[in-house]
């Protein structure tokens, strides 16, 4: 994580079909366009406006991708958390041309426009073995519970 990053969470509708594609050595990866439209207070009808339509390409990538995939489709709402980045490059003229990403981070149902039911997906396979534990651990991490009327070596430490 930046600290220069532009993270969003952005509420809209699923407004074309999910692009499904595998990318070098098969990662997944989904794209679809993100409608979003702003409604605003209007004194002098007395009613709610829709203000102009905001659209987005929305990226997902491996498992997110794969749940994407499984679990939406055209119209439905949702909510999208991630940042954006541009995808920038030079058309068949030469003139330059960029995008805006949405680079989804979180992908899920709008819960204030219907229900959803949740399944787990089951555990990806390790892909490395774990390290085996260290015997060798110093004698100071033991887990015994201390004395509370003992003080923390510890705190005495820091507290100096």
């Amino acid at each position: 994580m930046s600290i220069s990053e532009t993270y969003v969470a952005v509420q809209g509708w699923i407004g074309s079909d999910l692009r499904y594609r595998e990318v070098s050595e098969g990662v997944p990866v989904v794209s679809f366009r993100l409608a979003t439209t702003p409604r605003q207070f209007d004194r002098a009808s007395g009613g709610w406006i829709d203000r102009p339509t905001n659209w987005f390409t929305v990226e997902c990538w491996r498992a997110l991708a794969t749940n994407v995939k499984q679990s939406m489709e055209r119209g439905h709402p949702v909510v999208v958390t991630g940042r954006f980045r541009t995808n920038e490059w030079r058309d068949e003229e030469g003139t330059p041309r960029s995008q805006l990403i949405l680079e989804a981070f979180g992908v899920g149902h709008d819960l204030s426009r219907g229900t959803a039911t949740f399944t787990k997906t089951p555990p990806r396979p390790q892909l490395q073995e774990l390290p085996p534990l260290d015997r060798d651990l110093p004698s100071r991490l033991d887990t015994t519970p201390l004395d509370p009327a003992t003080p923390d070596q510890n705190s005495e430490s820091q507290a100096a």
